[in-house]
């Protein structure tokens, strides 16, 4: 693996040897590693007595001890090959887990088990994901996050369907019933999302960043985990003898095989006798075990070893009587309708979204070896999922779209976090949505080996949020009180809201679904917890770990002619950089916060001083 200052360190080193005095010696730091870098040549006789200047945060490479080892960082292109395999991972396990979202979207939309509309969802499902993918690790971030269903979205969208059950058969129930609730949802998810596109384009994520912290970020990750285990332990659970030697087969490859290298058939390696080899088990840990229970399982079947409704078995009445092509397009389904109930309900799950989605940024990035995400990235990224979401909503997905969870914890497992790999699966994606056989093949993959897969992901994304708190003082009674109490109470009041039928919080029925939804989101409840107390209880910046949370953030600014910052846009950051006007729009790689600071300065000062007057006058009565 070579890193993208490799070029720029030997020709430093070059012209240190051709500028080398007696009297001077370039100074290394960090020589062998990928981010080593030089000084600028010092006499040796006056080391002990100069004033060193500190570095900026921005120059300082990354720490190796503060992020996981990557086989592959985001700026890395693997081989040709490498990236073909490696994708085709990424579209799998995309593939085997996007299909419990559906799934069970589908049985509240009041669709039979053998319906092969299923597979037509997961279809549209696929399209969307990959296309928005492509726009988010391109335009968007650029960091390696795959565009998918949302956990959010999924909690606010059953709340919707829930709201009226499921006809029967005598009661008018048909194979397209289902299409009906399905464009509620979609007029929802579009509505709700303009304002998620508004939020993004304007900056307003830089008027709460200063507030998000390590306390802020690291309950809303870990609830992300914590608040699925019950969905991940019902697919687990379903065959327990299925998904638990899944889960051991993981574990062995992805951590006890992990530097065991394979022979590359064909190939012949430039330094020494013998073909070259790749650490496949690391790399590949996630598909090799599903796919080897999944042979398992199928023996198992033509055994009949399972009973005739065991979730353990592969389904191919779907797979059978489904289409070989179908291309999804634009409101298939029919006319989206909008209601304001709904509309509020998918709200919550766009704020929830955006909160996740600010935390598996700073979780991916963290992983990758990239720099902590600059301001503009962050507000495009919100901005290009919004986007997203309005494509979901005129195609039909069911769900918006935003970060893939499950994405992030599979780069903490796999070590692979290229963009490019990212790049080419949202491609395979849309490619193989159009392939209707194929879909609806993974529509059968049995639903204990995808729990299996959950488990492990849901798992590494706990643990992400744990990183995030390396530089807060945990032996502060403080922080202690507000990450226990962020994660047991979201926890707590999450569930039990989840385990109330019918509600009622409020009068209004349409404030009464928001606010049950919301209630009932735990990475929203964590993150919103930490928030409040993490910024209200008294406690010093060292104690918090502001200092190195700023220091790893930077100030959100773009550096100078700095073209291979991992956050800049392809092709035209070099242009942006020449025009002043770019410096005001928030999604630009040259937005500069300060100007909209300085314009609205006098406003804010004006505004100051009357509460303080006002503040002053309350107390003299």
């Amino acid at each position: 693996m070579y890193s993208n200052n490799s070029n720029l360190i030997e020709i430093q080193e070059i012209e240190s040897q051709k500028n080398f005095n007696p009297g001077t010696t370039p100074i290394k730091f960090g020589e062998g590693s990928s981010n080593s870098f030089v000084m600028e040549e010092i006499e040796t006789r006056d080391i002990s007595s100069m004033e060193m200047t500190p570095l900026k945060p921005e120059t300082i490479p990354p720490r190796e001890h503060e992020r996981l080892a990557m086989y592959y960082e985001v700026e890395d292109v693997p081989s040709a090959l490498a990236t073909l395999f490696l994708s085709l991972q990424v579209y799998l396990m995309m593939a085997a887990t996007a299909v419990s979202g559906p799934l069970l979207l589908t049985k509240s939309m009041c669709m039979e088990d053998n319906n092969t509309d299923k597979a037509l969802v997961v279809s549209t499902f696929m399209l969307v994901s990959g296309l928005v993918t492509i726009l988010q690790s391109s335009f968007g971030t650029r960091l390696p996050i795959v565009q998918g269903g949302s956990a959010a979205f999924l909690v606010s969208t059953l709340a919707i369907l829930s709201n009226e059950k499921c006809p029967t058969v005598e009661e008018g129930l048909t194979k397209d019933s289902w299409k009906e609730r399905m464009l509620v949802v979609q007029g929802a998810i579009i509505v709700a999302s303009i304002f998620q596109v508004v939020f993004g384009f304007c900056g307003f994520v830089g008027l709460i960043l200063r507030f998000i912290t390590p306390l802020t970020v690291a309950p809303s990750i870990m609830m992300i985990g914590l608040s699925l285990f019950g969905f991940a332990g019902g697919f687990a659970m379903s065959n327990p003898y299925i998904s638990m030697p899944t889960i051991v087969i993981i574990i062995i490859l992805s951590q006890y095989f992990r530097e065991v290298k394979i022979p590359i058939p064909f190939t012949k390696s430039p330094k020494r006798d013998g073909r070259l080899t790749y650490k496949v088990f690391q790399s590949l840990p996630i598909l090799l075990g599903m796919v080897f229970m999944w042979i398992i399982s199928g023996i198992l079947q033509a055994c009949n070893v399972f009973h005739l409704k065991d979730p353990a078995k592969t389904n191919f009445d779907v797979l059978r009587d489904s289409e070989w092509f179908y291309v999804p397009f634009p409101f298939q389904w029919g006319t989206p309708v909008v209601e304001l109930g709904a509309v509020f309900g998918i709200l919550t799950g766009v704020i929830a979204g955006i909160i996740e989605s600010i935390g598996d940024y700073f979780a991916c990035a963290r992983l990758v070896g990239a720099k902590a995400p600059a301001l503009h990235a962050i507000n495009r990224g919100i901005f290009i999922e919004g986007i997203g979401c309005i494509m979901a909503g005129i195609w039909g997905t069911g769900s918006g779209t935003t970060s893939y969870s499950e994405n992030t914890g599979s780069i903490g497992v796999t070590q692979v976090g290229s963009r490019r790999v990212i790049q080419i699966g949202g491609v395979l994606m849309v490619i193989l949505s159009i392939f209707g056989k194929i879909n609806a093949f993974f529509v059968s993959i049995p639903e204990p080996i995808v729990g299996a897969f959950l488990v492990v992901a849901f798992s590494m994304i706990t643990s992400v949020g744990i990183q995030n708190l390396k530089g807060v003082d945990l032996s502060s009674a403080r922080n202690l009180f507000v990450i226990g109490f962020s994660v047991f109470f979201s926890l707590t009041l999450s569930q039990w809201v989840k385990s109330q039928e019918n509600l009622k919080i409020v009068e209004n029925r349409a404030w009464n679904q928001m606010l049950t939804i919301l209630l009932s989101t735990g990475m929203f409840l964590g993150g919103f917890v930490g928030f409040i107390l993490d910024n209200t209880i008294p406690g010093t910046r060292k104690e918090r770990g502001l200092d190195e949370w700023e220091e790893n953030f930077g100030s959100g600014k773009p550096t100078p002619g700095n073209l291979e910052d991992s956050y800049d846009l392809p092709f035209i950051t070099f242009y942006l950089q020449k025009w002043e006007f770019t410096k005001w729009i928030p999604i630009s790689p040259t937005y500069d916060q300060d100007k909209w600071v300085k314009l609205f300065s006098p406003i804010t000062a004006v505004f100051t001083t009357v509460c303080r007057n006002m503040r002053r006058t309350i107390f003299r009565k």
